[in-house]
């Protein structure tokens, strides 16, 4: 095997970060239909976007509260707790709270391959805060999964509204918020415990997302299929996904781990089907098929590390 073959084979480390990427990801999948679920319709509406994200960040607040005074957890180091704050500014507040907002407006396909973009914003972020150096041929396998998803998104405009959507430009910034998040947590969970990571975002945010929770309270009783919606945001989505997402973008690095996201919309659509009654059609299993494949080609691809 050649120098230039063995650096494109994933090593031990990589393929157990991809894997715990991977359930990372299986997990997030659920979190649009699940949102959908508790803040319903323009013609049904529900929980509000704003109890929706606030209120699942204080529950796994107080939850990561509980855990970290269980393991007698040391407080970050003075360094940590700027990038902690980024970490909480993109992913308990930004992305949590614009989806909430954005999916009372849009179905959960519409939502899932707007979402679909974020892997390359990731890969992006990753590569800029980790001084990593992908491939050409990575970006090439990044670029046509993207653009997989976005053809995809234009073939099912005519059926789904597909357009310049108000909720379409709060969706597109909560990839922004995401990708950042994403790639500052990676960065900590490299120094740091995976799980501390996202504990101590969360505990840190407590002070704006618990009385915002508590103000926010749904005031009319709500079908029990809401509260479903919003437990699993909270104890799934905002806390034990991340777990195993930042710990698989330590292990793996962030910009190869970041690839797996493309199978995160294609997994929404299929959650939605059982979830929402929302229809899979041949498209979107080839589509999906096809993103999937970019996947696998992309993980042996180079990544260099950075020195």
């Amino acid at each position: 095997m050649t120098a230039r073959a063995a650096a494109a084979e994933p090593s031990a480390q990589e393929s157990r970060g991809l894997l715990l990427g991977l359930l990372g990801v299986a997990i997030f999948a659920l979190t649009l239909p699940m949102t959908r679920l508790a803040v319903g319709t323009p013609e049904a509406p529900l929980m509000s976007g704003l109890f929706i994200a606030m209120g699942r960040a204080a529950v796994a607040g107080l939850l990561s509260a509980a855990l970290l005074l269980a393991q007698r957890a040391p407080l970050p180091a003075r360094a940590d707790w700027w990038p902690l704050a980024v970490t909480a500014l993109g992913v308990v507040f930004g992305f949590p709270l614009l989806t909430s907002v954005a999916m009372r407006h849009v179905g959960a396909v519409h939502a899932a391959v707007i979402i679909g973009l974020l892997p390359l914003a990731t890969a992006a972020v990753g590569a800029l805060l980790h001084r990593q150096r992908p491939s050409t041929a990575f970006w090439a396998c990044a670029l046509l999964g993207s653009a997989l998803v976005v053809v995809f998104a234009l073939l099912r405009s005519g059926q789904d509204g597909l357009a310049l959507h108000p909720a379409d430009l709060l969706l597109m910034a909560a990839v922004a918020c995401a990708a950042v998040g994403y790639g500052y947590g990676a960065r900590l969970s490299q120094r740091m415990r995976a799980d501390a990571v996202i504990c101590w975002a969360l505990v840190l945010s407590l002070p704006v997302t618990l009385p915002l929770g508590a103000l926010s309270w749904p005031r009319t009783a709500l079908p029990a299929a809401a509260w479903v919606g919003f437990a699993y945001v909270a104890v799934f989505s905002m806390w034990l996904g991340f777990f195993a997402w930042y710990r698989g973008l330590a292990l793996g690095g962030t910009v190869r781990v970041s690839q797996v996201q493309l199978a995160q919309p294609f997994m929404s659509m299929l959650f939605a089907v059982p979830l929402l009654g929302e229809s899979l059609d041949a498209v979107s299993v080839g589509f999906g098929l096809a993103v999937l494949a970019t996947v696998a080609l992309g993980r042996r691809m180079p990544v260099a590390r950075g020195k």
